[in-house]
């Protein structure tokens, strides 16, 4: 049985405009299955729908040929942008596996021009990497990409048929003097969400050893898929470079580090992150600073999209409350989720030279904003580092989010 997903509702108010739709996100986050249900519900609606995947090599083959060949698999529309068919009623043709054709940008740049006002295709791309690569500039205003990730612990708890625990985080996360008297539960599902990540299939998996055993299969196979067709020739050394990101997880990225240690030159190890970061695995938080030099400008912060991949890349799975980098975790899914809620655009991280650092800053304006501080323990915080960054950005508050539940703090859960 399909579970929707959250970013659906955002995808169907898309349908309605003659921009194309390009959903993408790593591989096995539930692309294929997103767009089929997007198919089922014009179909029952009555729309005129087809669906086609560039996995299969006769279609494959055809349209690389030319994009008109794409009608020999799904019905045609108007022969021009100039013969309209009423608002509403386009022709839709669902597309999975866009990154496939030859020359994807030229292939849906033919089909917008010439049949806008009738055809409105979504498709699906395995990561922003191969559309990026292959997407050129004449399809500005012509597309619309959403990225659909793995799932967020909302989702986890949906899928996981956690109804009663979902409505208890909806109320923790809307009141801001309501206390759970099942924060118990919502911390055990919490941990294991924090072990073993949101790639769907691994949720849906009741046994923890076959968890494990699904996510050496994306390690393995899918993270290989994403080496192989970016051309990447030492797949040693990028396995040995994501096994040394995830155990600096929520640390400073000193490429010229990472180059020695790897045994790699620079440039080499900077194509690696990118090609990390556009298969939707890692991010790069870039710092916060206004014009004073002894704020460190250049060197991110790593973190990444899933926690169970990271933790796969380390082989380590066992109990969060046993575990030595719960902090690691902890500040990881809080990136993920102000992320999902700010976008990475005005997210950032605070450090100084005399390593002063706030982990979180939300730049709302110039000079005014909010800036985080998350802690396994609320009590952990040096006032120090607060005080210091409040006199240089008088303009922001200061929160502290804290795993565990303390009255001077804001508790993980209500962000």
């Amino acid at each position: 049985m399909y579970i929707s997903r959250k970013i659906q509702p955002e995808i169907r108010n898309h349908l309605a405009r003659k921009e194309f739709t390009i959903i993408t996100g790593a591989r096995q986050c539930g692309k294929t299955s997103l767009l089929i249900a997007l198919f089922n519900e014009l179909k029952e609606q009555g729309h005129q729908v087809s669906y086609l995947t560039l996995e299969d090599t006769e279609i494959l083959r055809a349209i690389n040929e030319h994009p008109e060949n794409i009608f020999s698999f799904a019905p045609r529309p108007g022969n021009t942008s100039l013969d309209r068919v009423p608002s509403g009623n386009f022709i839709y043709l669902f597309i999975d596996e866009i990154q496939y054709a030859k020359q994807p940008s030229n292939l849906l740049k033919y089909l917008y021009d010439k049949y806008r006002e009738n055809l409105k295709i979504l498709a699906t791309g395995s990561s922003a990497f191969y559309l990026d690569a292959k997407f050129t500039d004449s399809l500005a205003g012509r597309k619309r990409i959403f990225v659909l990730r793995t799932l967020d612990f909302e989702e986890m708890l949906r899928f996981h048929g956690h109804q009663d625990s979902l409505l208890e985080l909806e109320r923790v996360r809307n009141s801001t003097d309501y206390f759970s008297s099942q924060r118990h539960e919502l911390m055990d599902l919490f941990n294991e969400y924090l072990v073993y990540g949101g790639y769907p299939e691994v949720v849906l998996e009741q046994d923890k050893n076959e968890k494990i055993k699904l996510l050496k299969e994306i390690r393995d196979s899918f993270l290989k898929i994403d080496m192989d067709e970016s051309g990447i020739s030492n797949p040693e050394k990028f396995y040995q470079l994501v096994q040394i990101l995830a155990g600096q997880t929520g640390n400073l990225l000193n490429t010229n580090e990472l180059s020695k240690h790897i045994g790699l030159d620079h440039k080499t190890v900077g194509r690696y992150l990118f090609i990390l970061q556009k298969c939707f695995h890692i991010d790069l938080l870039k710092p916060f600073h206004s014009n004073s030099g002894k704020e460190l400008r250049k060197m991110p912060k790593v973190y990444f999209h899933d926690s169970g991949l990271r933790n796969m890349a380390l082989n380590r799975f066992f109990n969060f409350i046993h575990r030595e980098d719960k902090g690691t975790l902890v500040e990881n899914y809080l990136f993920t989720r102000l992320r999902d809620i700010y976008g990475t655009d005005s997210l950032r991280f605070w450090r100084t030279a005399d390593k002063h650092e706030i982990d979180f800053v939300i730049a709302r304006e110039p000079d005014t904003g909010e800036a985080l501080e998350v802690k396994m323990q609320c009590t952990a915080v040096k006032s120090s580092t607060r005080q210091r960054f409040l006199q240089q950005y008088p303009g922001f508050t200061l929160k502290i989010i804290s795993y565990h539940i303390h009255k001077d703090c804001t508790w993980l859960l209500k962000i």
